[in-house]
């Protein structure tokens, strides 16, 4: 009788083993998925955030709208919004990968977060990889709202698509090292004043909305230097003057890029 009972026992084991019913696999998730899930939640925390919703989209969109539609800066000649347009494209990409990351890895910094994620089977790299790809994503879908408003505005853009995406890729690079060194560095709220202060900054005197050339001659040759000047700059030569690779404004762009980068994974603090 037991031996039947055990007999039968493990047939039904080696049933259910077979089925897959009893037959785990514990361990973490192929790398890949785990950066991919990581920041697809990264992308819905900072799309639901009611303040990123409003540096990323909203304060972009009015701009535009606002300074295409209404003469209060002297943008030089032809249509103001060609003008513009590029400029406000570099704000999106500033406002996203250095104010927005910035302030949310600060806070997320500040309580916990990132030292509890540290140890987790997602190495850290693979976060900050996750954080990148929220950060494009949504570029991307930045990228898109401002190109359908300016061209219903009456924008024309022409140029090297691939100068574009250059211009884009490193302006990407060079904020995201700053913001991740601004939130590394602080406190969550001197990150907080800082990066809205610096983002305020930027706005007047970086040529997003308010041409270099209005600034005197010594204040256009630092202004020129910065990466949203660079970002701006270069975009504006592409799309509005037809020109081809801005090689001086992409040479900016990666030397802020790489001692940005650089600095931030020297000095990023988890706790």
């Amino acid at each position: 009788m037991s031996a039947e009972t055990t007999g039968t026992g493990a047939g039904t084991d080696a049933r259910s083993t077979a089925a897959g019913t009893y037959a785990p696999k514990p361990g973490a998730a192929p790398l890949p998925r785990m950066i991919a899930t990581q920041a697809a939640l990264e992308t819905k925390m900072l799309l639901r955030n009611g303040e990123q919703l409003l540096l990323t989209v909203i304060i972009p969109t009015l701009l535009l709208v606002l300074f295409s539609a209404v003469d209060v800066v002297d943008t030089g000649d032809g249509e103001a919004v060609d003008f513009l347009a590029p400029g406000i494209l570099a704000l999106a990409v500033m406002s996203t990968a250095f104010t927005g990351q910035a302030i949310a890895t600060g806070f997320e910094r500040r309580y916990g977060v990132l030292k509890r994620l540290a140890v987790s089977p997602l190495p850290r790299w693979g976060l900050m990889t996750a954080k990148s790809l929220s950060v494009l994503v949504t570029e991307v879908l930045q990228v898109i709202l401002v190109t359908v408003i300016a061209l219903a505005l009456g924008w024309s853009p022409h140029g090297n698509p691939f100068a574009v995406l250059l211009l884009l890729v490193l302006g990407t690079a060079a904020f995201s090292g700053l913001g991740l060194l601004m939130a590394g560095t602080l406190k969550a709220e001197a990150t907080l004043a800082a990066a809205n202060l610096v983002f305020l900054l930027l706005l007047i005197g970086g040529g997003v909305i308010v041409p270099l050339d209005r600034f005197p001659q010594g204040a256009q040759d630092v202004l020129g230097l910065l990466p949203i000047s660079a970002l701006s700059e270069g975009l504006r030569d592409v799309l509005q003057h037809g020109a081809g690779i801005p090689w001086g404004n992409l040479g900016i762009l990666a030397v802020w890029a790489v001692v940005g980068l650089a600095a931030a994974g020297r000095f990023f603090r988890w706790e």
